[in-house]
Formats: C-alpha cells, sequence, structure tokens
C-alpha cells in the first residue's frame, strides 16, 4: 500500500485561486495513490455557511413546530432549546475535535474505523457508515416534503376548502428533487457562494421576522404563559414523557449538524475549517433558533387556532397573528420555503460525499460506479444520483402510506445521534489516548472532552428509548411511532449489502494514517 498519492493525482486535484495549499491542510498524501478527491473549491466561509444552510436552526424550528405544539408547547419548546443546546453541543465538540484530527469525508465512520480495536474495526466502521448515510437520505427527504407542504399550505390558507392530495405534493417533492439534483451535477462546485446567499438570507430574515413581529404584535402573552405554559394533549398521563419525546422539535435546530465533516474533503485549511463550521452551526443556531421561538410564543394571540390551523403549517398562523396581515405572513412562509431550498442544495451535497467516500472505500454494491469522481464535474456524479434515486423511491412510500413516509424521515435525527456516539464510545475505550487527537491547544479539549464523550453517549442512549415512544395515546394505526419498524428495515439493508459485497470488498477506510501522524 503506497503512503504518498501519485504525482499525478496531485496534480489533477487543482487549488482553485486564492485557497491555501500549506503541506498541513492540503491532505495531498493522505489517501492510497489512485484514490479520488474532488478539487477543493469551498472556503472557510463556505464550509460555515453550508453547515448553517443544512441545519438552518431557527427555520428548522419553524417548519417543524407542529411536531411540539401539542407535546408540551412552549415550554417543551423554549426549555427544550436549552437542553438540546447542552447535549448536541457536546456531541459537536467531539465531533470537532476528530474532525481537526482526521478531516475526511468519511468522518464518523473513518474516525470509527481508527478508534476501534482491530478485530471489530472493520464491522463497527461499516455499521456507523451505513447508519449515517441512512441518517443523511432521510434528512434529504424530510426536507424535500416540507417545501411541498408548505407551498400547499399556502394554497389552503388562501382557499380552505381545497384538500391537497398525496400525488400532488408527490409531483412537487420528485420535481425539486431532480432540480437540486442537476443544480449540484452541473452549477454547485462552480458557485459555492450559493451556500452564502443562503446564509445571509436566512440571518437577514431571520432580525426581518423577529423585529416585526415584536414591533406589530399586540397585546402579547405575559410571561407566565409564554414560560410555564405545558400543552398536554398527547394522552400520556406524565408530563415528564410528554417533555421528553417533545424534544424531537427543539432537535431540528440541529437535524444534519454533521454536514460540514463531510465536505472536508471539498474544503481548502479543513483541518481548521471544518471544526469552525462545526461550532459556528451550533452557536448561530441557538442564539438564532432560541430568541426567535421566544419572540413567536409571546406574539401569538389565538393559540387554539394555531393548533387547528387548517394549513398544517403552525407559524403560518403565528406569523398571521403577529403581523396582522395575511399578506405580509405569506411573505415571510415563502421566504421559509426558500431557506429550505438552500437547505435541501446544502444537504444533496453532503450526502453525496459521504455516500461517495463510503463506496470509494468499497462499502457498497456498485462501489465500482458510485466511489468514482468525474473529473470534467469535479462531483461524485453517481454517489448524487444513488441518493437522489433513493429518495425518489422514498417519495414513492408517500404515495402509498404519508404514515410510514413520516416513519423513514423520522429516524433521520436517531440515526445522526447513533453515528455520533460510535466515534464518541471508542473514544472513552481508548482514554482519550493521545495519538487519536489533536495536539493541546488546537481543539483538543482536555478533560472537558471527557465530559462531552460521556454526555453523547449517554443521550445517544436515552435518544433510543425516547424517539420509539408513540407521541400519542392510546395507540393506533395511524398514531403509532415506527421508528424501531423503520430502523429493523434499515439494518435488514445494510446486513444485504455486507453479505453480498461488503464482507468481501471492504477492508476499512483507505486513509494513510502516516500522514495524520505527521500532522502532530
Amino acid at each position: 500500500m503506497e503512503t504518498k498519492a501519485t504525482e499525478s493525482s496531485q496534480q489533477s486535484v487543482s487549488t482553485p485561486p486564492g485557497h491555501s495549499t500549506h503541506s498541513k491542510v492540503s491532505y495531498e498524501g493522505e489517501f492510497d495513490g489512485d484514490i479520488q478527491h474532488p478539487p477543493r473549491t469551498i472556503g472557510p466561509l463556505e464550509i460555515v455557511a453550508a453547515g448553517f444552510n443544512i441545519c438552518n436552526s431557527w427555520t428548522g424550528l419553524a417548519a417543524t413546530m407542529a411536531l411540539s405544539i401539542a407535546q408540551g408547547g412552549p415550554v417543551t419548546v423554549l426549555y427544550g432549546c436549552i437542553v438540546i443546546f447542552i447535549v448536541l453541543g457536546a456531541s459537536t465538540l467531539t465531533m470537532a475535535e476528530l474532525a481537526a484530527r482526521y478531516p475526511t469525508a468519511g468522518g464518523q465512520y473513518h474516525w470509527t474505523a481508527i478508534l476501534a480495536p482491530r478485530r471489530w474495526s472493520r464491522g463497527l466502521s461499516y455499521s456507523c457508515g451505513a447508519i449515517n448515510i441512512f441518517g443523511w437520505i432521510a434528512i434529504c427527504a424530510g426536507i424535500c416534503i416540507i417545501i411541498p407542504q408548505i407551498i400547499f399550505g399556502i394554497v389552503v390558507f388562501y382557499k380552505e376548502t381545497f384538500i391537497p392530495q398525496a400525488w400532488q405534493v408527490f409531483l412537487l417533492y420528485q420535481a425539486l428533487n431532480l432540480v437540486i439534483l442537476l443544480y449540484n451535477l452541473f452549477v454547485l462546485r462552480r458557485a459555492e457562494w450559493t451556500h452564502n446567499i443562503g446564509f445571509v438570507l436566512s440571518l437577514l430574515c431571520f432580525f426581518i421576522f423577529f423585529i416585526t413581529c415584536l414591533a406589530i404584535a399586540n397585546p402579547k402573552q405575559p410571561s407566565s404563559y409564554v414560560w410555564g405554559n405545558f400543552v398536554n394533549e398527547s394522552g400520556w398521563s406524565s408530563n415528564g414523557i410528554v417533555f421528553l419525546t417533545g424534544l424531537v422539535n427543539p432537535n431540528f435546530m440541529y437535524g444534519g449538524i454533521d454536514g460540514a465533516i463531510h465536505l472536508a474533503e471539498d474544503c481548502t485549511n479543513a483541518a481548521t475549517a471544518v471544526p469552525w463550521a462545526l461550532v459556528s452551526t451550533l452557536l448561530i443556531g441557538f442564539f438564532t433558533a432560541w430568541p426567535f421561538v421566544i419572540a413567536m410564543f409571546y406574539c401569538i394571540s389565538d393559540f387554539g387556532a394555531v393548533l387547528e390551523t387548517p394549513t398544517g403549517v403552525p407559524i403560518y398562523e403565528i406569523w398571521r397573528q403577529a403581523t396582522r396581515s395575511s399578506t405580509a405572513a405569506t411573505i415571510f412562509t415563502v421566504v421559509l420555503m426558500i431557506t429550505g431550498i438552500f437547505a435541501l442544495n446544502a444537504s444533496q451535497q453532503t450526502a453525496s460525499r459521504l455516500t461517495w467516500s463510503f463506496a470509494r472505500d468499497d462499502a457498497l454494491i456498485l462501489s465500482s460506479k458510485i466511489g468514482k469522481l468525474n473529473r470534467g464535474l469535479g462531483v461524485p456524479v453517481w454517489g448524487l444520483i444513488f441518493n437522489s434515486v433513493v429518495v425518489f423511491i422514498i417519495g414513492c412510500v408517500y404515495l402509498g402510506s404519508t404514515t410510514a413516509f413520516s416513519a423513514i424521515i423520522g429516524t433521520s435525527l436517531l440515526l445522526q445521534q447513533l453515528s455520533f456516539a460510535f466515534p464518541a464510545a471508542l473514544l472513552l475505550y481508548r482514554r482519550r489516548a493521545p495519538q487519536y487527537l489533536p495536539p493541546k491547544g488546537s481543539w483538543n479539549f482536555g478533560m472537558f472532552g471527557w465530559v462531552n464523550n460521556i454526555v453523547t453517549v449517554a443521550w445517544t442512549l436515552l435518544a433510543l428509548v425516547l424517539y420509539d415512544l408513540p407521541l400519542v395515546l392510546p395507540v393506533s394505526g395511524g398514531t403509532m411511532n415506527y421508528t424501531c419498524v423503520v430502523l429493523g428495515g434499515m439494518a435488514l439493508f445494510a446486513l444485504i449489502n455486507w453479505f453480498v459485497y461488503a464482507r468481501k470488498h471492504y477492508t476499512g477506510p483507505k486513509v494513510n494514517l502516516e500522514h495524520f501522524r505527521e500532522m502532530r
């Protein structure tokens, strides 16, 4: 096995003008000589923008508010944001440490292979990679369905007799899936500033919406309502369970927070830029999302109307009440939809890099195709197509059963957290040995790192229970939580792929560990 990239492969991946080529961060030698990686066209600002666009925390909360509006109401959302900031903060800092040490597109499954005992390395890294890919495809499908739901919510707002049909939502979903695929294939690599536009638009609209609603809404709810009103219309007798299961809505603040990790090989100065992107997404996300939901709850004048809105988009009704204008509320909702398009664009790009990396390591059926990088376009064409086809298939499920579709996309947060737990648990197993971490003073959190790793693993174990519980009692076919069933189905696909292909071909990540040792 070669330990340095060949001269030809170094030359084939050009560095865009104006970007750093410092020997410690250009990674010419991190892969075997015949292994491809994309041109490094994403700068530090673009990687922060892409990472934030995927989560887009305040809009993620706004778009999914229906999940917790009856699962604790204001109390669950406001205090839940703090809980999620703490536990996902620990996970994010754990990932930042490892991303500073091993900046590769494989991320969590690469780190799992490096940290695991030799006899378990192949199986554990394969499992982590499969979990991470399933999670990212679910994220893409989830964002893709929100946009047509918002569109039809606007239609219903102006014509209450209109009833959206599943096939209508399906067509918009698939059209969006196709358009974003084409943009990623032919445009995005040459227009990474697209992420910057989405980033600026989101922050600008946050300030405009926040100030406008607070300035116009009158009268406002008393603080006792905002900070103490607990809504339990779930059927659960325990408010504690309602609060904990309702954390799924605040958790959407950070859906896809590992996005920057999987763009590492597209990024200049990745060992520094990727950890900063992770922490920036964490902090900007919280300090936009939390003030936003506080303001919105103060601006609600009729909570019953929010609960029962025929649009299926509670934030739409909140904005109507706050601004006292149907036109303003509609404009706000359209902008919400546009930020969703930027999120889907960044998510498709990120998910494709993860799938491509997994195939590059010979872990997927059709790896010879999916693991190839198109030199002309500079993107993993078949990785993008593969993911879009799977998103298309998931969309077909929506035609047959919206409950089944919701169960599939509902696994995204749990799968994401599981992928964090693998390397976090293995860092604990390795007693956070120095050879697996960045040098002290450079994204090495020292003793605080132990806390981050322990909280990450503990939250994962708790989430495995909480996110499998039904949200509503008594349980019926329509209200059952099918997360465990979906996870079982995903595990079956992963096992089939393992026994048919990966068991014979996957030997672990094709990463030159000697290169990373030299970086210390």
